[in-house]
């Protein structure tokens, strides 16, 4: 079985910062420990989501996919990179 690893965080905050999620911590029923963790967590898995998408106004939307189901003839610029590409190999 392997050995769980486990990291310290520390953080020095303010009084009325400490006394706010004290107060936070206790309403959920959950130790301050708990509490930071969970809510770093929270917010770090809705960064990372919110990093990963794409986000796009209709017009947009509808721009790409019409390039997708419509792609322009390749540019020579294009033409030259696939040239290079296929010498390459």
């Amino acid at each position: 079985m392997a050995a769980k690893v486990e990291t310290r965080i520390s953080a020095r905050v303010p009084e009325h910062v400490y006394e706010t999620l004290t107060r936070a911590a206790e309403l959920c029923g959950a130790t301050m420990n708990q509490f930071l963790v969970q809510s770093a967590l929270d917010r770090a898995r809705t960064v990372i989501e919110e990093e990963s998408l794409i986000r796009l106004d209709a017009e947009a939307a509808r721009r790409f996919f019409d390039a997708i189901e419509n792609p322009p003839a390749p540019n020579e610029k294009l033409l030259a990179a696939f040239r290079t590409h296929k010498e390459r190999l």
